[in-house]
C-alpha cells in the first residue's frame, strides 16, 4: 500500500498538487487545510470537489473542521482522506474546541479547531490529523501535549495496523512528538529528516509526520522536494 501526505495550504498550488499525486500514483492520500466549496468555480484556491474531478479516487472523506463565508458562499475547511480502496469505516475525534459555524476570521487572532480523522482502509488503521497552531515557534505547549497525548492513548487501543499522517505543527524534538513516538515509529525521526518544508515559506523546521505501527515493514519512506504548498509531501510504501 502507498500513502502520500501533504498539507496542500487550502489548495493554493492546484496544477502542482495534481501533478504530484498523478505521478506518485498513491492508493490513498491524507490532505490538510482541504477546503469544501459547493458551486461555481472558486477562483482563488482549488476546492475538494475541483481536485477529485482531477485525481478521480473512488472514495472520498472528508472532515470539516469548521464554516466560513467565502465569496458569499459557505465553505469549509478541514481534512481529507481520498483512496482508491474501499473505506470500511469512518470516524472523526475533536481534540480541540468542537465543529464551528460561521468561523470570523476577522475577530480572531488564530483559529485551533482540531480533529484527526480515522478510516479502516484494506484492514490498516489510517489516521489524518493537523496539530494545534503556536505562531511563536513549534516546540509545543500544554494544549498540544494534551492533544499528542490523546492521539497516543487512541492508537494504543486500536486494533490491526496503524499509519498515522499530519501535519503536527510541532519539531521533532518535542515532548508531545515523543509520546506518540513511544508506540508508533516516527519516520521523520528515523531518518533524521531536517526540514519539511518548501521554499514558500521562511519556515524551516520539520512538522509533518508518518508513523506507522511498529509491525509494519516499510519498503520505502520518501520526503518529495516538489513545490505543491509551503509543506512538502511525504510518502509511505508498505
Amino acid at each position: 500500500m502507498k500513502i502520500l501526505q501533504l498539507n496542500i495550504w487550502a489548495g493554493r498550488l492546484n496544477r502542482q498538487i495534481i501533478e504530484v499525486v498523478q505521478r506518485e500514483k498513491p492508493d490513498a492520500v491524507c490532505f490538510q487545510e482541504v477546503v469544501r466549496l459547493p458551486g461555481k468555480e472558486s477562483v482563488f484556491i482549488s476546492t475538494l470537489d475541483e481536485l477529485q474531478d482531477e485525481l478521480k479516487f473512488s472514495n472520498v472523506f472528508f472532515a470539516p473542521l469548521f464554516s466560513f463565508g467565502y465569496m458569499n458562499r459557505k465553505a469549509e475547511l478541514g481534512n481529507c482522506i481520498m483512496s482508491n480502496l474501499p473505506i470500511e469505516n469512518e470516524y472523526v475525534e475533536f481534540t480541540n474546541l468542537e465543529y464551528t459555524e460561521d468561523l470570523d476570521f476577522t475577530e480572531i487572532d488564530d483559529y485551533n479547531v482540531r480533529n484527526f480523522q480515522h478510516a479502516v482502509i484494506n484492514g490498516i488503521n489510517l489516521i489524518n490529523h493537523h496539530g494545534h497552531h503556536l505562531r511563536e515557534h513549534k516546540k509545543g505547549d500544554k494544549h498540544t501535549m494534551r492533544q499528542c497525548g490523546r492521539i497516543a492513548e487512541y492508537v494504543s487501543d486500536l486494533e490491526g495496523e496503524i499509519v498515522l499522517c499530519g501535519d503536527f505543527n510541532l519539531e521533532p524534538s518535542s515532548e508531545s512528538i515523543e509520546q506518540i513516538n513511544r508506540v508508533l515509529v516516527n519516520h521523520v525521526k528515523e531518518r533524521q529528516i531536517v526540514s519539511t518544508r518548501t521554499p514558500l515559506t521562511h519556515k524551516t523546521e520539520a512538522c509533518d509526520y508518518i508513523f506507522t505501527s511498529p509491525n509494519i515493514e516499510v519498503k520505502d519512506f520518501q520526503v518529495l522536494d516538489d513545490v505543491a504548498s509551503d509543506h512538502k509531501a511525504l510518502v509511505v510504501e508498505f
